[in-house]
């Protein structure tokens, strides 16, 4: 089974940088060899992470959330001591999940949504970065917005 996991970090606080991000990988690799699971895709924003993972059918979806969880939430607070600092609570991520299964040609919607997650994490972060520019013309109503494409 391949499924599409989606889990929130506590509080939505926006802690996932480069290094905690590729740590997170790492052990997301080290778990993969003790589980009948593999990690296709992780893509990761400061608040969220998305899974493209693939697993037996007869591990029930619930299981593998717990199992993911727990193991990578336990990992990142050893390696990264910084991040339970900053989530008082003690956890790392949120109780609830996204889940979806994913068919052999869906990838290409999964890419999309990650994608477009990365994209717009981007624009908030430095909307001057991006290929579009926004101008401000004094003769548009208030809040108007005229959007030049490159």
């Amino acid at each position: 089974m391949l499924y599409h996991l989606v889990f929130p970090l506590k509080y939505r606080k926006k802690i996932l940088t480069e290094e905690t991000g590729e740590s997170l990988k790492s052990v997301c690799v080290e778990l993969s060899g003790r589980y009948e699971l593999e990690f296709i895709e992780i893509e990761y924003a400061s608040d969220h992470v998305h899974f493209l993972v693939q697993s037996v059918p007869s591990i029930s979806i619930n299981k593998l959330v717990r199992v993911i969880k727990s193991i990578t939430a336990r990992e990142l607070f050893r390696l990264h001591p910084e991040i339970k600092q900053l989530l008082w609570g003690g956890s790392l991520w949120t109780s609830g999940y996204y889940a979806n299964t994913v068919g052999q040609y869906g990838t290409g919607g999964y890419k999309k949504v990650c994608g477009e997650s990365r994209e717009r994490e981007r624009i908030k972060e430095n909307p001057f970065r991006t290929a579009r520019f926004v101008l401000i013309h004094r003769g548009l109503p208030r809040g108007s917005l005229l959007i030049l494409k490159k």
